[in-house]
């Protein structure tokens, strides 16, 4: 008898995202997460608007999300998969950011650009992280990078 295991992934919207992960407006930069996979793999959405703080000043005649928040959106995805594995049940945890490596940035994002982080576990020990990050828009990688994270008691 050939048995198939279905599946089923999970999803988080911004509601779910707040109670996962400390981050409030104007610095939290994930608006839902869909296809979360357990622990091993998620895609984090980002509707890139003009009205956003940034904005003013990077750069006013030419709006470019600046890097370091393309690397922090990654993290805040990869750190919400990991405190949402932990299950509802789970103690509240905070997540901090250890390392950035390998990053590249490929091509400027834009307001009105709907950006996706693909985060996917590469290895876990103990409360230690480490996640393959890519970001893309309309299916091109706008920016990648490897990091890492620490799961600690609130």
């Amino acid at each position: 008898m050939d048995v198939t295991e279905k599946k089923e992934l999970a999803s988080a919207d911004i509601l779910k995202i707040m109670e996962l992960l400390p981050h409030r407006y104007p610095f939290l930069l994930i608006d839902k997460i869909i296809e979360m996979d357990g622990d091993d793999s998620c895609i984090g959405i980002k509707n890139v608007t003009i009205n956003e703080p940034q904005f003013t000043g990077h750069f006013p005649k030419q709006p470019i999300m600046p890097g370091v928040l393309l690397i922090e959106a990654m993290a805040q995805t990869a750190g919400a998969l990991c405190i949402h594995a932990r299950g509802d049940g789970a103690a509240p945890q905070l997540v901090y950011f250890m390392t950035i490596d390998k990053a590249k940035f490929r091509k400027p994002v834009v307001p009105g650009d709907v950006v996706e982080f693909h985060v996917k576990k590469i290895k876990q020990r103990a409360n230690i992280w480490k996640f393959d990050a890519i970001a893309m828009v309309s299916g091109a990688k706008v920016a990648e990078a490897e990091i890492s994270a620490m799961l600690v008691d609130a």
